[in-house]
């Protein structure tokens, strides 16, 4: 009975050590993330540490596996080996929580979501990770992995100060003792892992408790989160989580967007051959353009510039990457949940792009970035779709200024602007900016600052605007430009004073503007409310175009009265969906829905209907490829 005892001790200690931790991040990460907690009641955030109890025992334990082991032949073969095997063990796993949860704190403001295994794709560029951080952020980092490692350390020994005297029986009776013991303690753990006998093993979602996904993100440790992703990670099949239709339920489901007449309702060129810039935003939300929103903006120069050309307005990004963002406008492939196509070669090759479609025509290519190509794989992206000119930070001549990150956007465009001088027309070019991401280390603005939430954000787009509009008016000065279409979009969305939810489609709603004097008179200043997304764009240029667009099955004509209005976006680690009957958000992990706008379940049954059919669609494509 005393060995029970012990053994059981052994193991609420262990447990209570990590919950102990655990409730020390979070109290970090709240004072780390105040502003993101205000207007949060002190009683609905203290619930934190009792609804997070039962996720953190089910981690504890999953932790607590192999130490527990150890220990308990410990209790009956008293070798001081095992000691320091038990606690290094410990030690070991509390830097990896530490490192987890000490990025995750910094990440937040950005990322607006836990750390997850996304965290590998900008890990394959490490000094990605330290350019993109300011250096308070890598403070912060160490100040609090010290200030976890001192607690855990501290805990780990005022717990296991003590270690029981071992019980005075013979090697044979201990292994007769032992030999049952470990099963049952396998068991035990089990049973604890998976949180309890119910039919449904426990999952994030047993943590949640509020509406404020800042408290929910709080409640879930770190390390549960991050080992979920991970694992979902490691698996390159999706296909679990994706819907079973056969054929004839998929053409019944998504029959108009089989047959829906792609002829655009209105010719917008006055030319079948016009120069095309794209001009692609980092991070830029729709939520930056009072145009769009009716609501103060940082992008006075973008909302004049609307004012003569065709706005979209109800324009969506695929996912949260600028590496899919670029893939999706010049490729008009739509996001899967957690599939990056510029990862992988042996199938992004295998789509088209769009120089690729206007190189018969006699186009060449140009893509012009201020920052590190190989972020991504952006940059073997576009040299193996035959982009003839790709310039980075490496090409921007010494004495320009620089940020952490990227060269300013003002530089970005004065380089840009020579380049494009020096090709003969038509010409097909892309200039990707930079000065408008995380750590915004960008001059100021010429206009007032802005103040309040979100802050340096919203300046840098102050900053951003004015950059775009002075390369528009020196633009204009060359022979080119009466010839010229600008296509203005952002990569992907950004949180802003009037969303951060990152699990919300607002978050994914991003500006787009076909701009220039390549357009008719009649149609500038025409505003199209349709809701589709950056995959849209290749099928909507291609069809002014006259050109045949098969080598784009997924994208659609924005132009185009019959378009289904739909947009399909990749969230972290699950998948939204964007129609005029509403919006929702769907979580992969919790099977849940995260957000959802629809009035009736009938009208969202009808539509996640046809998401997971075009998604079940698309995968298999992805695997096709």
């Amino acid at each position: 009975m005393n060995i029970w005892l012990r053994i059981l001790r052994n193991f609420a200690f262990l447990l209570l050590f990590w919950i102990l931790v655990f409730d020390f991040q979070r109290i970090l990460f709240s004072i780390h993330n105040l502003d993101r907690l205000s207007g949060t009641s002190f009683w609905e955030w203290i619930q934190v540490f009792f609804q997070s109890i039962r996720l953190d025992i089910t981690t504890g334990s999953l932790l607590s596996a192999i130490p527990l082991i150890l220990i308990t032949v410990y209790s009956l073969f008293p070798k001081r080996i095992l000691i320091y095997l038990f606690k290094l063990f410990i030690i070991i796993e509390l830097l990896l929580v530490v490192f987890i949860h000490s990025g995750e704190i910094n990440a937040y403001a950005e990322w607006n979501s836990k750390l997850s295994a996304r965290v590998f794709v900008h890990l394959i560029n490490p000094d990605e990770v330290f350019r993109t951080a300011d250096y308070s952020m890598t403070i912060w980092f160490v100040v609090y992995s010290i200030l976890e490692i001192i607690f855990g350390i501290k805990i780990l020994n005022w717990l296991f100060k003590q270690i029981p005297e071992q019980p005075k029986i013979s090697w044979k009776l201990k292994t007769v003792i032992l030999i049952p013991i470990l099963p049952l303690l396998l068991g035990f753990y089990f049973l604890f892992a998976r949180g309890g006998w119910q039919q449904i093993p426990i999952n994030i979602d047993a943590a949640y408790y509020s509406k404020n996904y800042v408290l929910n993100d709080v409640s879930v440790n770190s390390p549960y989160f991050f080992g979920k992703s991970f694992i979902l990670y490691r698996r390159s099949n999706i296909g679990e989580f994706l819907s079973n239709y056969k054929e004839s339920e998929i053409e019944q489901i998504l029959h108009d967007f089989y047959t829906y007449d792609k002829t655009s309702e209105i010719e917008i060129l006055n030319t079948k051959k016009p120069n095309i810039i794209f001009l692609i935003l980092e991070s830029w939300t729709a939520k930056v353009s009072n145009r769009i929103t009716g609501e103060p903006g940082a992008s006075p120069e973008f909302d004049s510039l609307s004012k003569e050309g065709i706005l979209f307005t109800n324009i969506y990004s695929t996912s949260t990457t600028s590496e899919v963002g670029n893939s999706s406008i010049f490729s008009g492939y739509p996001a899967l949940p957690e599939i990056f196509i510029t990862m992988q070669p042996a199938k992004h090759r295998k789509l088209t792009a769009l120089n690729q479609t206007l190189k018969p025509l006699g186009y060449t290519a140009g893509f012009y970035f201020s920052g590190d190509l190989k972020y991504g794989n952006i940059g073997s992206y576009f040299n193996d779709h035959g982009f003839e000119r790709i310039h980075d930070e490496s090409d921007f001549p010494t004495g320009y200024r620089k940020g952490k990150l990227n060269y300013y956007d003002e530089d970005l465009f004065k380089l840009f602007l020579h380049e494009i001088n020096q090709q003969k027309e038509p010409f097909l070019e892309c200039a990707f900016t930079g000065s408008t991401h995380s750590p915004y280390d960008c001059p100021a603005p010429r206009k007032a600052k802005w103040k309040g939430k979100e802050a340096d954000f919203m300046n840098s787009v102050l900053y951003a605007d004015e950059c775009i509009s002075d390369f528009i008016k020196n633009a204009s000065k060359e022979p080119w430009y009466q010839n010229t279409l600008f296509v203005i979009v952002a990569d992907h969305g950004h949180a802003s004073p009037y969303e951060t939810n990152p699990n919300s489609s607002e978050f994914y709603h991003i500006p787009l503007l076909f701009y220039g004097p390549a357009l008719k008179d009649e149609v500038k200043g025409l505003v199209i409310d349709k809701i589709g997304s950056q995959s849209d764009i290749a099928q909507t240029l291609l069809q002014q175009l006259n050109i045949q667009t098969d080598d784009y099955p997924w994208s659609k004509n924005l132009l185009s009265a019959e378009t289904p209005p739909y947009a399909l976006h990749a969230t972290t680690r699950g998948f939204g969906w964007v129609s005029p009957r509403g919006k929702f958000t769907f979580h992969l992990d919790y099977q849940k829905y995260l957000t959802n706008t629809f009035e009736s379940e009938e009208a969202l049954s009808e539509e996640r209907k046809r998401c997971d059919a075009l998604m079940q669609l698309l995968y298999k494509q992805y695997l096709d490829l």
